[in-house]
């Protein structure tokens, strides 16, 4: 198949025309689905329309347990990719990858699937290569000029959207679609262990990387074995609260078109926060949408980033 002989992968991969980003957490995640996956190796392949830039276009999915990366865009005519989409009616701002429907998927099987034509097939680089941060702060021990500190809820919280904005508002917070000109005054130092970053403004120690998508339930887990292992050297790391989250948004996109600081990996693009939502749902922050957001379901995957409190 031209298709997998131009990315570069295994000849006897084979395209998912069931799956969709929809059923995408039901079936790579823990708590099961459309049907469970049981090998941490396995690949499944799948084509999805992105709609989150200025045009929808067509893209390949590769995807596993806790392992997820777009491969190639195909280059598919304008009007079918945008038919599609307006086929999804009114939906809501964070869902924005769509199912394919038949229209493309006979397009695709007539010009990509069937033919060794590799023209309309455009690889993108993996993301997972490197972690892609760069740490060009000062260190802890390094002086340090007059700092406002400012103190952050710091306790798990229910939220309504209109308490989010006042929340974002009341502490200058950027949010690309509440407070475009929010700036939150961090002061990031490096601790010298390649392994956290502190804020000085807020006293907040966070992990420079984060943990890999999962449920609510076995991220909490997760951060308990962190604890347990002592991350860092330390034994009280913690999901952060909405308002900690939300004060690492930055108003420009850092080299991996993401709205935090570049000392942070760009492997979790979005992460579950200390806040449910009122009346029902899961918040998050979304560092490439540069928002938060929230996401209804029993069990909603998510990436991490935890924190903890540095002492006075």
């Amino acid at each position: 198949m031209g298709l997998f002989k131009k990315l570069d992968l295994a000849i006897a991969s084979t395209i998912d025309w069931e799956m969709t980003p929809e059923y995408t957490f039901g079936t790579f995640e823990s708590w099961g689905g459309k049907e469970r996956v049981r090998s941490k190796a396995e690949r499944i392949y799948y084509f999805f329309v992105d709609n989150w830039g200025d045009s929808p276009k067509l893209c390949l999915m590769e995807r596993g347990i806790k392992h997820a990366r777009v491969v190639a865009e195909i280059l598919a005519p304008e009007d079918l990719v945008r038919n599609c989409v307006e086929k999804q009616g009114k939906v809501a701002l964070f869902e924005r990858s769509f199912a394919i429907d038949k229209a493309l998927q006979e397009w695709l099987m007539d010009n990509v699937i069937e033919t060794d034509d590799e023209s309309k097939i455009v690889p993108l680089k993996s993301d997972a290569v490197e972690s892609g941060m760069s740490m060009n702060l000062p260190h802890k021990d390094d002086p340090t000029p007059d700092i406002k500190k400012t103190k952050l809820p710091d306790e798990p919280m229910e939220l309504s959207e209109e308490e989010v904005a006042q929340l974002t508002n009341q502490f200058n917070f950027f949010d690309s679609d509440l407070n475009t000109q929010g700036k939150f005054p961090n002061y990031l130092v490096d601790n010298g262990d390649d392994l956290t970053v502190t804020d000085l403004t807020t006293g907040i120690m966070w992990q420079r990387e984060g943990i890999d998508i999962m449920s609510h339930r076995m991220l909490c887990k997760e951060i308990d074995q962190l604890n347990a292992d002592q991350f860092a050297g330390y034994s009280d790391w913690r999901l952060p609260t909405m308002a900690e989250a939300l004060s690492l948004l930055e108003q420009e996109k850092n080299d991996r078109d993401q709205h935090i600081a570049s000392c942070f990996s760009f492997q979790q693009p979005f992460v579950f926060v200390a806040a449910f939502r009122s009346p029902g749902g899961y918040w998050f922050v979304d560092f490439k949408q540069g928002r938060s957001y929230w996401a209804s379901g029993t069990n909603p995957g998510g990436f991490g980033r935890v924190c903890r409190k540095i002492e006075s």
